[in-house]
């Protein structure tokens, strides 16, 4: 049994979700081999030698994955599958992009999403928006997984010395092409990766309303996120956005503002392990989920907990 797991980096750093998606492949058994592609990613390559749970690392270094455009980069892991059980990548928005055009090139059925691993061939994952817990048995030959890196605490980072080899392929679909991107730059930690989040619904009313969290956030480290209906409101923009069809979150403090707990942003972050909540409708489904709730007015609440921090 041998597993590749699909690195997630930004072709200068290895991602967190990476090292949650190791931890879910250990558990599949046998050996792990990490697939690091891109362009210019020779240093996340030998950042990602340094896990001690993976025997080899290979890297694709070529123009054609710096992007990393699925339509490409799918093409290598299926060539690459041929030696392999499992391949495994973190459920982000590049393993939701990327995974499915591997299991249709390797004809099989991709397992999504997945929150534990059962045995080598059955696994569980949230559907419902995480009302049900679903048991998966798979009996396709080789196993393409997606894994929900909320569920598993993420395998150290240092201590190990694998092996670094160049992977030769180079794949252009031809049916892409990168023309630009535009990257929100922030002081404050990634929303996936922070270990405290403060997050405001409709209730927050506007979006110059949402400076009211920025204190707050910045005393505390946090990362700002929002509720579907905030975002969909025009708020914030989407990438601010936790729930089923945002950010699944589970920080050390989860701190929801104005928003009334709809089952669509429940799912994105009930595994938090400290969730607070500020609205003023004490019969607020969030108050259900919530550790500590306090019934107020945000817009007075607010103030004084930043004042007190």
């Amino acid at each position: 049994m041998n597993t590749l797991v699909i690195a997630e980096h930004d072709n200068a750093e290895l991602k967190p979700a990476t090292l949650n998606a190791l931890a879910a492949a250990e558990k599949l058994g046998g050996s792990i081999e990490l697939l690091v592609v891109g362009g210019g990613c020779g240093a996340v390559a030998e950042t990602a030698a340094a896990i001690p749970s993976v025997s080899k690392v290979h890297c694709a270094d070529k123009p054609s994955y710096e992007h990393q455009l699925a339509e490409n980069v799918s093409l290598l892991i299926a060539e690459l599958a041929a030696s392999f059980d499992n391949v495994v990548a973190p459920a982000t928005t590049f393993g939701k992009n990327v995974m499915p055009r591997v299991a249709a090139l390797l004809d099989v059925a991709q397992i999504s999403d997945i929150i534990s691993v059962e045995s080598a061939d059955t696994f569980t994952r949230p559907i419902y928006a995480g009302n049900v817990i679903a048991t998966v048995q798979s009996s396709d030959a080789k196993k393409v997984i997606t894994v929900r890196t909320t569920a598993f605490d993420a395998v150290a980072d240092t201590g190990g010395s694998a092996e670094v080899v160049a992977v030769d392929a180079d794949h252009d679909a031809g049916l892409s092409s990168f023309v630009s991107e535009e990257v929100a730059e922030s002081d404050r930690p990634e929303l996936t990766a922070a270990s405290v989040v403060i997050s405001g619904g409709r209730g927050m009313q506007n979006g110059e309303n949402f400076a009211l969290l920025e204190g707050i956030a910045d005393k505390l480290g946090a990362a700002i996120g929002a509720s579907r209906a905030a975002v969909d409101a025009g708020f914030v923009p989407n990438d601010y956005q936790v729930g089923q069809t945002g950010k699944i979150v589970a920080p050390d403090l989860y701190i929801a503002v104005g928003i009334s707990g709809a089952i669509q942003h429940l799912a994105g972050m009930k595994d938090s392990k400290v969730i607070v909540a500020i609205n003023k409708d004490e019969d607020a489904p969030i108050f259900q989920v919530a550790d500590y709730g306090l019934v107020a007015d945000l817009f007075q609440a607010l103030p004084e907990l930043e004042a007190s921090l």
